[in-house]
């Protein structure tokens, strides 16, 4: 039976919508900027800087300045929290706290690197959201952004997130054999979450009949 949800998502193709929509659906907590929230509590910094390093790859120059500082010797001296809070700070802090979610479950989690992270669960049915360009663009655009910035957006976003899965995941993005299932949007958001909750009733349905679990989804180099 599943009792999480991933919810994966090219940026622009409603996939946070989507996840909203099926916790509403099954009673279940959302964890998408809950998630980015919680995480800053437990670093003890403000929200606006978790939401930086929200997945993605820390820039050149943090990398360099952090060799240094954990180098010198004067690093046990004070430094202003957006310089200590960096990704891979944020990377071990989601992955800790996804897992406890999960033990916990009944919850849809956005993203975070989530499916990578819960990858060997078979109580968690993993989804990834996609949709074309232009569907995409216009999606942002009625949602109150001008079309420059949404076309920046949707062109930028997801490389960003392809390097963050490729550094802390080393896996390419979208890792296809990761998902039970990848839907394209543009036929709409209601469409993409009817189908992804009568996906996961088939499968439990399928699984509660021949008395097994759901199966697990095995990593190419694993596979037989």
């Amino acid at each position: 039976m599943f009792r999480i949800i991933t919810v994966e998502r090219e940026y622009g193709a409603g996939g946070s919508l989507v996840a909203a929509e099926l916790a509403h659906r099954k009673g279940w907590q959302l964890l998408d900027q809950q998630l980015t929230g919680e995480i800053a509590k437990m670093a003890a910094v403000d929200h606006k800087v978790v939401a930086r390093c929200d997945e993605k790859v820390d820039t050149l120059m943090h990398r360099l300045a952090k060799v240094f500082w954990r180098g010198s010797y004067e690093r046990a001296l004070p430094v202003a929290d957006y310089h200590i809070f960096d990704a891979d700070m944020m990377v071990d802090l989601a992955h800790r706290l996804i897992e406890e979610k999960a033990r916990v479950g009944h919850c849809v989690i956005v993203g975070r690197g989530a499916p990578y992270i819960l990858r060997d669960r078979q109580d968690t049915f993993r989804v990834f959201v996609y949709g074309s360009r232009e569907e995409k663009i216009r999606r942002m655009v009625r949602l109150k952004m001008s079309e420059a910035e949404a076309t920046e957006m949707v062109d930028t976003i997801d490389q960003e997130r392809a390097a963050f899965v490729r550094k802390y995941f080393n896996a390419e993005w979208p890792s296809r054999w990761l998902y039970h299932m990848m839907i394209n949007s543009d036929s709409g958001l209601e469409f993409v979450t009817d189908a992804i909750m009568n996906a996961m009733d088939e499968l439990e349905r399928r699984h509660s009949h021949h008395g097994q679990q759901p199966a697990h989804i095995q990593h190419p180099e694993h596979a037989v």
